[in-house]
């Protein structure tokens, strides 16, 4: 029943396909496209995931069609259940190769949206870290501003060789154990970039989600344009809500991970509810955070097809109904990822 379900979602999605206005459009890896034909979109994913250095470690390979083969199974399996949009929300230094991207979503039919963004500091690298004031100051926000921006105004940078397709998302992340101030200066630099190119940010919080997303708000940015990550892990338990009355987006997304650090997904379907209860459905965005392939660490159990195989009929079976499920898996993405929406 679920997967009908689905399907009839991701079918109101197509019906539109070849309507859709240019006007209101979204950045892919291979370009513009309509808004209207996202579909149903996983916001918070990493296909390539790669520990900052480990591309240089003897005892880790990367032969490059192994990877392509890999993630092309688990993009077909996610296309397969319903799914039409991936958001790679891992940023600039995290394993983020384009022309992968751009072959898999041509070979697999599913849109891949990349972001550009940086954090936390340990995965920065020496150049972002080194003080070019006297006194020594971290980069300023302004710095961090500029590029970024440059990555949504001019296309996402291969380095050294050339830029490609303009960045969909700003992702900024921030440590778990204390936000440094360069993370600050970051996640503000992150807002204001995404405030002045008309698309939204994700702030994947760190040690007080109140006090980053107070940071995030102070640049201008809507609310409604602000991904607040991770408000399903286990310290961040009523944080959802207060989120949501401040008008950002709430990310419920490490949905099938079993880890003690996060709710389980009974827990997690009680918060979804929750919220909808409260009349903050327009605010919730759902994904898995999982990793296609890794290096440096350990391959994520959680498939991208997960979600809408296993969490959405738990859902259903909660009482969410089928026109809220297009709500959040359709509608809530596409607003966030459309291009200069207010």
């Amino acid at each position: 029943m679920c997967k009908v379900s689905l399907f009839g979602i991701a079918r109101v999605a197509i019906a539109k396909k070849g309507h859709g206005s240019m006007t209101n459009f979204a950045n892919t890896v291979l370009g513009k496209i309509p808004a209207d034909q996202l579909g149903i979109t996983l916001v918070h994913e990493t296909l390539l995931s790669v520990i900052p250095g480990a591309q240089y470690a003897y005892d880790i390979t990367f032969d490059r069609s192994e990877i392509f083969a890999n993630l092309l199974s688990k993009l077909k399996e996610f296309k397969a259940a319903g799914g039409s949009t991936l958001v790679d929300s891992s940023g600039m230094f995290h394993g983020r190769d384009l022309p992968l991207y751009e072959s898999l979503s041509k070979a697999t039919g599913v849109n891949i949206i990349a972001s550009t963004g940086l954090g936390p500091e340990e995965n920065l690298g020496g150049y972002f870290l080194t003080p070019q004031t006297n006194p020594p100051t971290p980069w300023p926000a302004e710095k961090f501003e500029e590029l970024f921006g440059k990555e949504i105004a001019e296309g996402m940078v291969r380095p050294r060789i050339e830029r490609r397709a303009p960045a969909g998302l700003v992702s900024v992340k921030a440590d778990r154990a204390q936000t440094s101030a360069t993370e600050i200066s970051l996640i503000k630099g992150g807002a204001r970039a995404a405030r002045d190119h008309g698309i939204s940010l994700t702030l994947y919080f760190g040690s007080d989600v109140n006090n980053e997303l107070k940071e995030v708000l102070s640049e201008g940015i809507q609310a409604n344009r602000i991904v607040v990550s991770g408000l399903d892990r286990a310290d961040a338990v009523g944080k959802a809500l207060e989120i949501a009355e401040l008008g950002a987006v709430v990310a419920i997304d490490n949905i099938g991970s079993n880890s003690s650090e996060y709710l389980t997904e009974t827990q997690r379907v009680e918060l979804v509810w929750d919220l909808i209860q409260a009349g903050h459905i327009e605010r919730v965005v759902l994904s898995t955070n999982s990793s296609g392939v890794a290096k440096g660490h350990e391959d994520s159990p959680v498939s991208f097809a997960f979600l809408l195989t296993h969490f959405v009929p738990a859902l259903m079976s909660k009482g969410v109904t089928e026109s809220q499920l297009e709500q959040i898996l359709v509608t809530n993405p596409r607003n966030l990822l459309t291009v200069g929406a207010k």
